[in-house]
């Protein structure tokens, strides 16, 4: 595909409205007509999540597609609360004439956490020591209650997913490859198979384990420090039963840009140690998944003229090139050891 084509298509992209002014008005007033306390203001925190203030309190409103999912995270935040996890919100029942429903979604009201001025980031190392420490908190707790969701919930399926992951990635290479040298593509597809083949051969052991009810989406924003100091776990969308490995190896991934893909440092986080020694989880470091969604999603959204998000694309992937292809060879090493 060629350049001007690439500019073509993205001229034919419509924007998104759904956080314009009207759309607000409008959800405000509907919002009027639901609760039977006054409400006075709302502000979008992010895509179907709001802000609502009012006379008395502030709580959150959360959007989702169907009402199957908006009533399996009320119910799965109290299962939580009431086994003991008390780091999460809960949802309240505001509506007169329950479940709120506007414009193709289902509605939730959250808990309001007043927040932290000092916002939790795996730039800290304290933080990342306190993200594993909840995380842990967490899965002690969903064991609890694993049998209980079987039926609503899928298993976490990390070979299917990245099969998939790369093989689009692949797919897209004919637009990668005006942004991204070849050499260093091909490189990405070396890691990538050698990550995949690994987990093949351990693939028994990837699958017999005792399972724990996995949060999925282990993104700093997901960790969020109340103004009392305390750490608290939110955003359940992505959670599905698998083995707590899956999240600690999400949560390597996220920190090792702040750690210059060091194992060395990884190592200092007393939590993921002993996974040093887990074949599983070194092969799983080896796949660039990060690299791969993000150009994925970033050519699936068509944004592939946008300079900002493609900068940011390129950063993640030739920006820490070097350091990740060091790291790939570290984890060779400790495979044939």
């Amino acid at each position: 595909m060629a350049l001007n084509e690439i500019k073509t298509i993205t001229m034919k992209m419509t924007s998104n409205t759904q956080g314009d002014g009207l759309f607000l008005n409008r959800l405000l007033s509907y919002l009027k007509s639901q609760f039977p306390f006054k409400i006075n203001k709302i502000g979008q925190i992010r895509k179907n999540v709001f802000i609502i203030t009012s006379d008395s309190d502030h709580f959150i409103l959360k959007g989702f597609p169907s009402y199957h999912r908006l009533k399996l995270q009320e119910t799965y935040t109290a299962s939580l609360k009431k086994e003991g996890f008390q780091y999460t919100y809960l949802f309240y029942e505001f509506a007169k004439n329950p479940p709120l429903y506007f414009e193709q979604n289902y509605y939730g009201c959250l808990e309001y956490i007043p927040p932290s001025q000092k916002t939790f980031s795996y730039d800290n190392f304290p933080d990342r020591c306190d993200g594993l420490k909840l995380l842990e908190q967490y899965h002690t707790t969903t064991k609890l209650i694993t049998n209980r969701y079987r039926s609503n919930l899928g298993h976490f399926k990390l070979l299917e997913k990245w099969r998939e992951r790369s093989a689009r990635f692949l797919n897209n290479v004919s637009i990668i490859k005006f942004f991204v040298q070849k050499e260093m593509i091909d490189e990405l597809m070396t890691w990538a198979d050698w990550a995949l083949k690994g987990l093949e051969k351990e693939k028994v052991t990837l699958d017999n384990v005792p399972p724990v009810i996995l949060h999925g989406d282990v993104a700093h924003h997901n960790f969020m420090r109340s103004e009392d100091g305390q750490l608290y776990l939110i955003d359940f969308d992505l959670i599905s039963i698998g083995h707590e490995r899956a999240d600690y190896l999400q949560y390597a991934n996220r920190i090792l840009p702040f750690l210059d893909w060091s194992i060395e440092k990884l190592a200092q986080h007393e939590k993921l140690k002993p996974y040093l020694n887990d074949k599983i989880f070194l092969y799983s470091l080896a796949f660039p998944t990060d690299i791969f969604r993000e150009w994925n999603r970033l050519i699936r959204n068509r944004q592939f003229m946008n300079s900002n998000k493609v900068r940011n694309v390129l950063d993640l992937t030739v920006g820490q090139f070097k350091e990740r292809q060091n790291f790939y060879h570290e984890l060779k090493s400790l495979v044939n050891d």
